[in-house]
């Protein structure tokens, strides 16, 4: 894992722009170039506003990204009532507990997290434990909506982790895996490396409810044959 800038680009790195939680905002980012966009969930203010919905669509079209990859939030209701609705993010791919190959780096998507009453949720951890096994052995990058139980998911004075357990397990059983990049917690935002697994918590609204964060940058190469033991240990 490279961070951009730090030197000349070699010709096989892929450049990752991550930015989520924007709220219907996303016009007062100013969004670096890059090779790839992950948008890492709640684009919407409780999917109330189709033309915030129509918006961000367009806004992403604006974009000069060649691949441009979103996963919900639990603001998105309006992805989960209606399948069918992910034709108003026409300008993306929506990762819906799904996995795609970009730029030789396999990515899995999803936005489920522990929370009750909003979208995508699985208060269950039972529930979350078989649908984190979902996630293929071999990914590489993972777009989550919350973070994983202990890393970057907590604001500051705040004692209590908003992360997901069941999540950490499954992160700690994959092999292959180089970034996880997440939102949600808004204080959580920043970068942390764990045992060879980039963190990334790229929620762009502070506390006081502006956009007051820049995306995160990285510079990978999309090298799928170097493996690890799968991790153990506390995080």
């Amino acid at each position: 894992m490279l961070r951009p800038e730090q030197r000349q680009r070699r010709q096989t790195e892929v450049d990752l722009v991550i930015l989520g939680d924007t709220h219907e905002l996303h016009r007062e980012v100013e969004v670096p170039a890059g090779d790839v966009l992950l948008f890492t969930g709640d684009l919407t203010m409780f999917s109330k506003r189709l033309s915030a919905i129509e918006d961000f669509d367009d806004w992403l079209g604006e974009l000069p990204h060649r691949w441009k990859l979103v996963v919900p939030g639990n603001h998105e209701f309006f992805l989960e009532s209606d399948p069918g609705r992910r034709s108003l993010v026409s300008n993306a791919h929506v990762l819906i507990d799904e996995a795609v190959t970009v730029e030789g780096l396999k990515i899995y998507g999803s936005p489920v997290t522990p929370l009750s009453g909003g979208a995508f949720c699985k208060p269950s951890p039972a529930d979350r434990v078989r649908h984190w096994a979902q996630i293929p052995g071999d990914v590489n990058v993972l777009i989550v909506h919350g973070p994983p139980y202990g890393i970057l998911d907590r604001s500051p004075g705040q004692r209590e982790h908003m992360g997901d357990p069941e999540l950490m397990a499954r992160v700690k059983q994959l092999p292959n895996l180089r970034l996880l990049c997440c939102g949600h917690v808004h204080g959580g935002f920043g970068m942390v490396e764990r045992d060879g697994v980039l963190y990334v918590n790229a929620a762009l609204m502070g506390m006081l409810g502006a956009i007051d964060r820049h995306p995160v940058v990285l510079r990978m190469e999309p090298v799928q044959t170097a493996r690890r033991s799968p991790r153990g240990g506390g995080t």
